[in-house]
């Protein structure tokens, strides 16, 4: 087994990467000769952890097939002192691979008492506001502005590991080192994506309501609701999410909602609607016993469908009861409104649970 040590000046770029990346962390990636640990070796393991302003990189590197036991435990070595582990699709594979191995060769499991983060599982929920094409790692350093000098995937080396088998060609060995040193150096770099995930999940204030003009696609006038609230961290960039008429827009450093409000008629069902007569002539609803006192010509049993009282006001969209009573233009309609009042606004903490309503809605928070 070979080791290889380099050394990195870190440099703070932002709050909420800095925040993790202390100095009982550790990022790691594996190199491996397929995706079953059972047929397939781990030939080289990479780490970085932080000493101070440095970034220590250490990488493990299997010089032959019979070197795996010595990788592994060496890297269960690095751990020692450090309290969080992350990785990129750790838990889908690096992980679960590595345990196989440890139990192979009847070592200790070094993943029982540290704190697991997976870069990629994190970024699970809010992929529609991201929108990429693809959650690869080079992928998400391409949107971060990541450069990076290795071009080759992990599948595309394993080949190129063979070979260095074969031929002990240091240029091989350089591109094995090279494309690991990126990706564990790379990961460090990572970590501001996630700060879109604690901007909306971590939405303490809202610092602005308001309710505001525009002219829609038709040329017709409409009003929104618009809600400004500051990012706890800021974000890389700028990014948009659309859900029928809900917006949300996660800026640099401040983010907003903007609901369509409608106005004009709507309905609200009644759900237990056996109890009820509909009155054609009203076109309304009124329980059995109001109704007991209407001619029989006038009435007849309520149906889902029919089991309303109309109210006109002004109306924003919500995804489930968050406010009640709840209203809809029709029974089939998937999500419902309710009434936007004075009180509704000048509440922030009102103001503030809808926005989370929204969010948790939108990524499954």
């Amino acid at each position: 087994m070979k080791t290889f040590h380099n050394e990195e000046i870190y440099i703070k770029t932002d709050n909420f990467s800095d925040s993790i990346f202390k100095e009982n962390t550790m990022f790691f990636d594996i190199e491996t000769t397929g995706f079953s640990p059972v047929k397939a070796i781990v030939y080289m393991i990479g780490c970085a952890r932080r000493i101070k302003n440095r970034i220590v990189i250490d990488q493990y590197f299997a010089e032959s097939v019979d070197d795996e036991a010595a990788v592994i435990e060496a890297f269960a070595g690095s751990l020692s002192g450090c309290s969080t582990i992350i990785s990129f699709n750790g838990v889908g594979f690096d992980i679960p691979f590595l345990k196989n191995k440890y139990k192979k060769y009847k070592q200790e499991d070094p993943f029982c008492n540290v704190q697991i983060l997976d870069i990629f599982k994190e970024l699970s929920p809010i992929k529609p506001l991201l929108c990429l094409e693809n959650y690869k790692q080079k992928s998400i350093e391409a949107f971060l502005g990541i450069d990076r000098e290795d071009k080759y995937s992990g599948g595309e080396l394993i080949n190129v590991y063979y070979e260095y088998l074969a031929q002990k060609d240091d240029e091989k060995l350089s591109l094995l080192l090279t494309h690991n040193y990126e990706d564990v150096l790379g990961m460090t770099k990572l970590l501001s994506i996630l700060s879109y995930k604690e901007c909306i999940h971590g939405i303490a204030d809202i610092t602005g309501v308001s309710v505001n003009p525009y002219t829609a696609y038709d040329g017709s006038l409409m009003n929104e609701l618009i809600i400004s609230f500051e990012n706890k961290f800021s974000v890389p960039k700028s990014v948009s999410f659309h859900d029928n008429d809900i917006y949300l827009t996660i800026g640099t450093t401040k983010s907003y909602v903007r609901a369509e409000i409608f106005e004009g008629e709507m309905r609200h069902f009644y759900s237990d609607y056996k109890n009820y007569y509909y009155l054609p002539k009203e076109d309304m609803a009124i329980h059995k016993s109001v109704a007991a006192y209407v001619d029989h010509e006038y009435r007849e049993k309520c149906k889902a469908y029919n089991c309303y009282v109309r109210k006109t006001g002004t109306f924003i969209r919500q995804y489930s009861d968050f406010m009640k009573p709840e209203f809809r233009f029709d029974i089939k309609d998937k999500y419902s409104y309710f009434l936007l009042t004075e009180d509704f606004i000048n509440s922030k903490q009102m103001v503030l649970s809808y926005v989370k309503h929204i969010t948790d809605h939108l990524f499954n928070l």
